[in-house]
């Protein structure tokens, strides 16, 4: 009982440090390097213990109910780590800056796949269960091929595409509640090691890790994304690359802090599937809502070859780091380190490439 009253308090106490740096940090015009950075640094702090917090209620939900990892990964935990894309884009949307919200859902898909699943794969291969990842494999690439339509052929995302990608997204969670509260009879609990462990946090508390987790997060990649902007700005870094590096990296940070936590704390399961499920966020709640918000032409980006750059290289990277994720576990009910090397090497290429094109 005491050390769940000490884990409240503390819950508590970093929610209330980053809701004051958030309002600090919004309220404030910030031209100071050293406030950025100390800013930034707590910013990163909040990261990782909302990270622990977020994990640890996660599991003990998907225990409490009997409830697979992986689908507590890809509804709960995923809508959770995609609140700061879903913050940065909806801004960038009413204040007209397109270009943020369209570049800020694939360049994080891209960015999830090709670093953060990399990263847990390379570090921790492993066995998954094929059934589970059917249903949010293919919601993906139905809603990513809807998005590509979009892109290539209208050239122009509208009021009813908005409104489509977030009917998607009300029918993605109906299943995913239908599939949570079916009964699983055949189900056994993925990591036995860590089943005493969750048990010992009441409902209670891990609801309390759960909501307060995921805010503690928002506020930590808040903190991140704008001082290490300015940091970036104030060393001479053009908006261009910051815009790449920066903004689609810093919200995705959540992604990432829930799949290093998620691996040392033994849950690998529930680390890919907050990884396809923010995927899927990121096109039907995160862009869906931008748009809704604000319908906008096609963004004018860099050229090559007289072509959109975009739709030369990014929606179609899409496309193929998620193949070269989901494809191998859905056939061979594994997943594999060469995975891991793969994208991480496409992540690196992907960044320099976009660097000399913002350089150019």
């Amino acid at each position: 009982m005491k050390s769940n009253i000490k884990n409240i308090i503390m819950i508590l106490l970093f929610f209330a440090i980053g809701l004051a740096g958030f309002i600090y940090n919004n309220a404030s015009d910030i031209t100071s390097l050293i406030i950025a950075v100390v800013l930034f640094a707590l910013g990163f702090v909040l990261l990782i213990k909302g990270g622990d917090y977020f994990v640890d209620g996660a599991t003990a939900v998907a225990e409490k109910f009997k409830v697979p990892e992986l689908l507590i990964g890809a509804t709960v935990v995923s809508i959770g780590t995609t609140l700061p894309e879903v913050m940065v884009s909806a801004q960038a949307a009413v204040k007209g800056n397109s270009g943020i919200s369209y570049g800020n859902a694939i360049g994080s898909i891209i960015c999830n796949v090709s670093l953060i699943a990399a990263i847990t794969l390379i570090a921790k291969p492993a066995k998954v269960k094929k059934k589970p990842l059917y249903f949010p494999v293919a919601f993906f690439f139905v809603a990513a091929i809807f998005y590509a339509v979009n892109a290539y052929v209208f050239q122009n995302f509208s009021l009813i595409t908005g409104i489509i990608l977030l009917c998607m997204f009300v029918v993605y969670m109906i299943v995913n509640i239908k599939q949570a509260l079916s009964p699983k009879k055949d189900e056994e609990p993925e990591e036995a090691a860590e089943e005493e462990e969750k048990k010992d946090i009441p409902i209670y508390l891990a609801i309390i890790m759960l909501v307060l987790g995921a805010a503690i997060i928002a506020f930590g990649a808040t903190l991140l994304v704008d001082n290490g902007t300015i940091i970036a700005s104030k060393l001479g870094v053009p908006d261009s690359v910051i815009a790449l590096t920066v903004v689609a990296l810093g919200t995705s940070l959540p992604e990432l802090v829930t799949a290093i936590t998620s691996l040392i704390k033994g849950h690998g399961a529930l680390s890919l599937g907050n990884v396809i499920g923010a995927n899927i966020f990121n096109l039907v709640l995160v862009s869906g809502l931008a748009i809704t918000l604000k319908p906008f032409p096609l963004p004018e980006g860099n050229y090559l070859a007289g072509i959109n750059s975009s739709l030369l290289v990014d929606v179609p990277l899409m496309f193929i780091v998620m193949m070269l994720l989901t494809l191998p576990p859905i056939i061979k009910g594994k997943l594999y380190r060469w995975q891991g090397i793969t994208l991480i090497v496409i992540y690196v290429a992907f960044c320099v490439f976009q660097f000399a094109l913002g350089m150019s």
